[in-house]
This record gives structure tokens, sequence and C-alpha cells, in this order.
């Protein structure tokens, strides 16, 4: 796995443009007259038949999304991936199935607030009055979960998107898969980009919100921390609707070298904000959600240096080259056309959250495509023994008793906020140092 690792970020950043299409019914072999005055020719291979046309289906993906709350600015960047992708396999005349089954793509959404209690009640609507055939999870590790119950008791399919958590796929479900890297993972390369920055640091303090995701995502750091030497000086977390973030600041002790932890995009860029505005000094700033997203630029010098993992960005260009040079398949656009057909129907950059969005249903197009039904226990195998290649990067599930589902193969890049020579902030890929697009820098002084 190592090694398999080592060769996907060689080639993050090769280019291609090669769209896969979807498979077209296969022509039925024409009648030749037979020829009496020729001798007889040994007949030629039998060429299978088209399969016979069973008409057309139109499948239904449910899910809900936080289009108010304080998710709605991630929620909202999730369902533009999807209709994106809706319109994209429909506007190519949907898939064909093995029988001959035409199926076109419909979704049926809720608000859900970005309220947990919320969430089972929606997903047992969508499945017992909406009939979906498939789902998606809503936005975060917490919402995710509490659909994943409802999913795993009805025998849907769900892929989770914007839902990082690992402990959903430690709960023995079978029908749940995870297109993000897990969060474990997720704030582990901060450490490292540290140490090869500024040797000699070694205080860390930690704040972060008390949600499933953002503390699944802080265990792993502090863990990760204290196995290089690190000492963890603070190590707190605050209520999700936190506003004022005063008496966490305070709590820095002099001489921190980095401060780390965050949890989504309200929260994390208020917490930005104010560590600037109350001129606290670190060699680094890291933090959750909020710094790959372009909105975070509209805080002016409080995002500058400041750190963040990504799901996703435009410039790691995932290839048709790089798959074929690690054996892979690809499928779905290349970066530059996910990229270009988002802004032109969006009018803005997609941000990981969008792209995790499209992924989503991607995913499951590929499971449909290679299954050639829409059966649950074909589409279940497909997803199993998924391993390609796509835009948005490696794709293979845990198929584990102990950790079905869970996300094997995709992998995060760092991003830190620039000013370039117009005055303008802009982000730009730091790490892994071959995906990168500018060298990382320590925070100056404030």
């Amino acid at each position: 796995m190592k090694n398999w690792m080592g060769k996907l970020v060689m080639f993050l950043m090769a280019g291609g443009l090669v769209l896969l299409g979807c498979g077209q019914e296969a022509p039925k072999p024409k009648a030749e007259k037979p020829q009496a005055a020729k001798p007889a020719a040994p007949a030629p291979a039998a060429k299978p038949a088209a399969p016979e046309a069973k008409g057309a289906k139109t499948v239904t993906l449910g899910f809900t999304a936080s289009k108010s709350g304080k998710l709605k600015t991630e929620g909202e960047r999730q369902i533009n991936g999807i209709n994106l992708w809706l319109e994209q396999v429909n506007g190519k005349g949907g898939l064909t199935l093995a029988d001959g089954t035409k199926v076109t793509f419909a979704v049926k959404d809720y608000d859900d607030e970005s309220n947990k209690d919320r969430v089972q009640e929606l997903y047992t609507r969508l499945i017992n009055n909406d009939k979906a055939d498939f789902l998606i999870s809503p936005y975060s590790s917490g919402l995710a979960d509490a659909a994943a119950v409802i999913a795993q008791q009805y025998n849907k399919i769900m892929i989770t998107t914007g839902a990082a958590s690992d402990s959903t796929y430690k709960k023995g479900y079978t029908l749940i898969y995870q297109a993000y890297t897990p969060a474990s993972r997720y704030l582990t390369g901060a450490i490292d980009m540290l140490g090869k920055l500024a040797p000699a640091a070694k205080k860390i303090a930690i704040i972060h919100e008390k949600d499933k995701f953002s503390t699944d995502v802080v265990e792993a750091l502090k863990a990760y921390a204290l196995s290089k030497g690190y000492q963890v000086v603070l190590y707190e977390g605050y209520d999700k609707d936190t506003t004022d973030f005063a008496a966490f600041i305070n709590k820095i002790p002099p001489g921190t070298d980095a401060v780390m932890g965050g949890g989504h995009f309200a929260d994390t860029s208020t917490l930005t904000k104010q560590l600037y505005e109350k001129k606290i000094n670190a060699k680094m700033f890291a933090f959750l959600v909020a710094p790959p997203e372009p909105k975070i630029g509209e805080l002016g010098p409080a995002c500058l240096c400041v750190i963040g993992p990504s799901q996703w960005e435009p410039a790691v260009k995932y290839s048709p080259e790089s798959a074929k040079a690690l054996g892979l398949p690809w499928f779905g656009p290349t970066v530059e056309e996910f990229d270009e057909t988002y802004k032109k129907k969006y009018n803005e950059d997609p941000s990981y959250h969008s792209a995790g969005g499209y992924a989503a249903a991607m995913i499951l197009q590929a499971a449909i495509e290679k299954a050639g039904s829409i059966d649950t226990d074909k589409v279940k195998k497909a997803l199993d023994e998924m391993n390609l290649m796509s835009f948005y990067g490696a794709v293979k599930f845990d198929t584990s008793k102990e950790n079905h589902g869970l996300q094997a193969a995709h992998e995060m890049v760092y991003i830190q906020w620039f000013k370039d020579p117009k005055g303008t902030f802009v982000k730009q890929i730091v790490w892994p140092e071959a995906a990168a697009s500018a060298k990382p820098f320590l925070c100056p002084p404030r």
C-alpha cells in the first residue's frame, strides 16, 4: 500500500483530457445472403445479439442537504456537485443496463436544517414515501452517521460524502460506502509539514469543535503529534454554536509553535478571524474545512498563512495517464472538464465539497455500469470490487468486517493562503511536495 500511494503522489500533477463515455448498445448482426456460386466458407463466429430493450426507468437518488443552519455553505456546495452530475449523465441519455433497460436519474432531497434530529425522519420518508432507489449522505459525519442507520435498516446503498469520521464504518454496516479520506488521516500531514519547516518547534495547541468528525480528527492528530515528540500544551473543545472564542484563545500559552483544530466552516472562519484580531503569534495555523473554501479569502489578512487539508483541489490533476501508470481504470471527466463545467453552471470555483458531491454520484454510476443492473446485491458487489481513478482521485473501499465501506485509497492535499503581488489573497497547494503548486511558509509576526 505504501508503494502504491507513493506512485499516486508522483502522478498527481499529470494532465489529461479524456472523458469516459457511457457504453452503447451493441448492434445486431446483419444476415447475409448465401452465394451458391462460391465454395462454402467457414461460418464466422456468432456475434452476441444486442439485448432486447426493456423500456425506460427513472432511478431516484435520495438525500438531505443543509440548505439552512450552520452547515449551509458546505451543504449547498455538495448539492451543486450532485446536480451537475445529474445534468451531465441525463444529458448523455442516461445508462443502458445489461437487459437493455434505459436508466435516467432523478433526485429527491430535503433540507435537514443542519439538524441530526431531522435526518432519520427524512431518510425514512425518502425510502418509504419517495421510493428512493439509492441514497447519498447529508454533509457532516454526525448527520451521515444518523442516516446510515436508516439506510442499512431498509437495505439501501448509501454513498457518504462530506462525512469523514472513521467510526461510522466500524458498526458492522454492509451498504455504506465512504467517498472522503477518513478523519484519522485529516491533519496528520500538518505535523509532518511543521517538522520540515520548523524542526525546533515543540508546542502545539489544539482547539476543536465537539462534534463527531472534529473529535475523530483531533484525537488522531494528538496521538500522532505525541508520537513525533511534540507537546500538546492545550487540548480544548467548544460547542457547535460557539461564536466567541476568547475563552479558548486566552488559554494558548506563550511560545506555542502551532495552533490546530477547528471544526466546520462557520466556526473555523470565526476562530481564524479572532486569532488574528488577538494577535496570536504562532509558526503555523492549521484548521479543518474552512481554509480550502474560496470564501475564507474574504477574511483578508486574517487568512494569510493559514493551512488546511482538502479532499480535492483543481490544481491536483489526476489524469488518465497517471491512472494507466498505476494500472487503474479511469472513470468520468478530467479535472479540467469538471472545473470548467462547474464554473460555467454556478459562476464560482468548485470547492472540495462540490467535488465530493459529484464524486459520490459518480461512484454510484460507476458501480451501476459495472453491475449492468440497479439490483442492490449486484451494485454492492461492484462497489466492493471497485478500484479506479477519477478526477477526484483514487477510489477503493475497505471490505473487511471491521471497517466495511471505509475509504481506502483517496488521499488528502493541503492548501495555504498567500498574498499575491496584486495584494489578492489566494490559496495554493503546498503539501505533499510532489503535488505542490507553491512552497509552504511559516506565519509572519502579527
